[in-house]
């Protein structure tokens, strides 16, 4: 509804109820110049009417939702569900183009403008987390592991004849398996123990890239959120070692945007050292559907790497646009950062009390000090024997 039609509509309507309605729809539309100007997270979360209204105009945009068109090429959104096109809110043709996935997309403006938007509400999100050092962050519609698999494929590409990359181990498979997508050799490093706590032995990172020598070592892949007993790797020590060998550092951050401690590490890691990426989930930090990853690169090194990795137009409706808030999702509906703030550096109460039932079994509670960055984001995770859980649950019979 322009003014025009407003004024139309007076004449169907008695015009102060009109004005009220108009009042109404200007309202939501100062929300959405004010997201088109300012390019940040709005202070408070919009309702999802607002965001529904801004994505269906959107794919209003798209050259498959026009009125009276027909589309008789080789690729023109052409969806034969009419439940698979609803649930998709007519977003078809795809962001991107083949070789870039940050190209402007031809037929699907409105899907473009959505991407540019995800990406930008993605930087912010970050910094608002407290990654202040991010400069680009580019959303892949891929999961943690095939985003961690793309970032190793660009960086190898600016590496020619290397092939190792070096990994603090992490009983995880993803990492591994991330390397082996890539067709990459992997130099395991065992950590070492400190008190209750599994970290980063940084002069035997070392010792592994000069033993194949630097220059046939893509990267250094490291973790700054796991779980208990290991902690985060020793991330500025690693980012430090990474500059004075010249060797790429890529850090798996899979958890780690809703920790205060890890990304105030990150922050430091990327000011005293080398950082190329930073790899985090959108499903684990943001509370959307599974399928979805932010590559970020700090301020020094410019446009993300992966974005001329993936070799394929991306879904505009796919999960990175939940993740970056262009869908009905997490940032909209008022989360501002995903980081926990003060609280994060203390125990919860549950971890106290389990603490001490642990105590009463003869056992003890592995809590990696909130620091070190341990853990799955500080004080957020920990491990006991599951004796202590049998233990409490038959005294709360």
């Amino acid at each position: 509804m322009n003014a025009k039609n407003f004024e139309l509509a007076k004449g169907l309507v008695r015009p102060a109820y009109v004005d009220q309605g108009a009042q109404s729809v200007a309202a939501r539309q100062k929300l959405l110049t004010s997201l088109l100007s300012e390019r940040r997270l709005p202070p408070r979360g919009w309702d999802e009417a607002s965001i529904e209204l801004l994505v269906r105009e959107a794919a209003a945009m798209d050259s498959n939702n026009f009125l009276a068109n027909v589309g008789v090429g080789e690729r023109e959104a052409r969806v034969a569900c009419p439940l698979v096109a609803r649930r998709h809110y007519g977003l078809a043709h795809g962001i991107g183009r083949s070789g870039d996935i940050s190209a402007e997309q031809p037929k699907a403006a409105g899907s473009t403008l959505l991407a540019r938007l995800c990406n930008l509400l993605a930087v912010d999100s970050l910094k608002k987390a407290g990654l202040l050092e991010v400069g680009d962050v580019t959303v892949l519609p891929v999961a943690t592991g095939m985003a961690l698999t793309l970032t190793l494929l660009a960086l190898a590409k600016r590496r020619p004849g290397a092939r190792y990359v070096v990994w603090p181990r992490c009983d995880q498979k993803t990492c591994v398996k991330a390397v082996q997508a890539a067709g990459l050799e992997l130099l395991v490093v065992a950590n070492v123990l400190e008190g209750d706590q599994l970290r980063t032995d940084v002069q035997a990172v070392r010792v592994a890239v000069e033993s194949v020598g630097a220059a046939a070592v893509v990267c250094v892949l490291s973790t700054s959120s796991c779980f208990a007993p290991r902690a985060a790797d020793r991330l500025v020590e690693l980012a430090q070692l990474c500059a004075s060998l010249d060797v790429g550092h890529v850090v798996n951050n899979a958890y780690g945007v809703q920790s205060a401690a890890l990304c105030a590490l990150l922050t430091s890691a990327c000011r005293r050292g080398r950082v190329d990426a930073i790899v985090q989930s959108t499903d684990k930090n943001f509370m959307v559907p599974v399928g979805g990853a932010l590559v970020a690169a700090p301020r020094r090194e410019g446009p993300s790497l992966v974005r001329s990795t993936q070799r394929r137009r991306s879904p505009a409706s796919q999960p990175r646009a939940s993740g970056g808030g262009c869908q009905p999702s997490v940032p909209w509906a008022g989360v501002h950062g995903a980081a926990a703030g003060p609280a994060d550096d203390a125990a919860p109460p549950g971890f106290r009390g389990l603490a001490g039932s642990a105590a009463g079994e003869g056992s003890w509670l592995l809590l990696p000090p909130p620091t070190t960055g341990g853990g799955c984001g500080g004080a957020r995770c920990g491990a006991v024997c599951l004796s202590v859980l049998a233990g409490a649950e038959a005294c709360r019979r």
